[in-house]
């Protein structure tokens, strides 16, 4: 086995992809398992594998699923990959609501995809229950999978929905990580990103800021008094997404930074 990992490994750093040795591990680990041979079927599912590789797939998606928050989600069509930078969302989660971890708290995620930010939120916070929205079925389909996955199917609800609309009820926590790359700037995207993400979760309109003009007009109806919003912005939204929500009337509180020092989770109050 170790001579196909190398071959392979080979091959993809041909290829140009820079982790080829954790790529080559991963995909013999997950298609072919511990075993000391190939047999004709592990060998044809690693060349498919390898061919979706060179094509542009990320490796994940090619997987169907990647960690988030020590936590396994399936990835699908309509889904974008739980990325690390994401996680920044669930640290500012635990930082805020602190004192509140053990309280039957209600979240609210908008635009949840693979479900990730709300299970993971959901898996700290014990007696919290969820609602995760999302214009996508197959997102919706993804994310009810996902919550069973991870053990918190009887604490999340997942159902399809532009934003808000038909949510009549308030909520002590709203996470999202809404499309915020300007519609020019998608072209210019990673190759396994613009070809395989789905632009429904990319697309920011023609400055980025069209999902968050919609957020600002939708969550002080959905906050609860005190309650908080955790938002992942791009690069350079930080002034631009906090004025717009500090226009709706909520107080901007903290940014936090990603793994990488870049301002990733803006966390704001609604304060009436």
């Amino acid at each position: 086995m170790s001579a196909a990992r190398a071959a392979l490994a080979l091959v993809l750093k041909r290829a140009g992809i820079v982790d080829f040795t954790f790529e080559a591990r991963i995909l013999i680990e997950d298609l072919a398992g511990s075993g000391d041979r190939l047999d004709e079927m592990t060998a044809a599912r690693l060349n498919d594998a390898l061919r979706r590789r060179l094509a542009g797939e990320s490796l994940w998606r090619i997987l169907g699923a990647r960690e988030f928050w020590g936590l396994d989600f399936a990835i699908s069509a309509g889904t974008l990959e739980p990325r690390p930078d994401s996680e920044t969302l669930i640290e500012a989660a635990l930082i805020h609501f602190a004192a509140r971890r053990h309280e039957p708290l209600r979240m609210l995620d908008l635009g949840t995809g693979t479900g990730c930010l709300l299970i993971a939120t959901l898996r700290e916070f014990p007696q919290a229950t969820g609602l995760g929205i999302d214009l996508s079925a197959d997102a919706v389909a993804t994310a009810s999978a996902n919550a069973a996955r991870n053990g918190v199917a009887e604490r999340a609800t997942f159902r399809q929905g532009d934003w808000t609309d038909g949510v009549e009820e308030r909520f002590d926590l709203i996470l999202s990580n809404p499309p915020y790359i300007a519609s020019d700037e998608i072209a210019e995207l990673d190759r396994n990103v613009r070809e395989h993400d789905p632009h429904l979760a990319l697309d920011g309109g023609l400055d980025g800021l069209t999902a968050y003009r919609a957020l600002a007009a939708a969550l002080p109806d959905h906050l609860k008094p005190g309650g908080h919003a955790i938002l992942e912005i791009g690069a350079g939204q930080e002034s631009a997404v906090a004025a717009l929500m500090e226009q709706a009337g909520l107080r901007h509180l903290h940014s936090h930074r990603d793994l990488g020092g870049h301002i990733r989770a803006l966390v704001f109050r609604h304060s009436p």
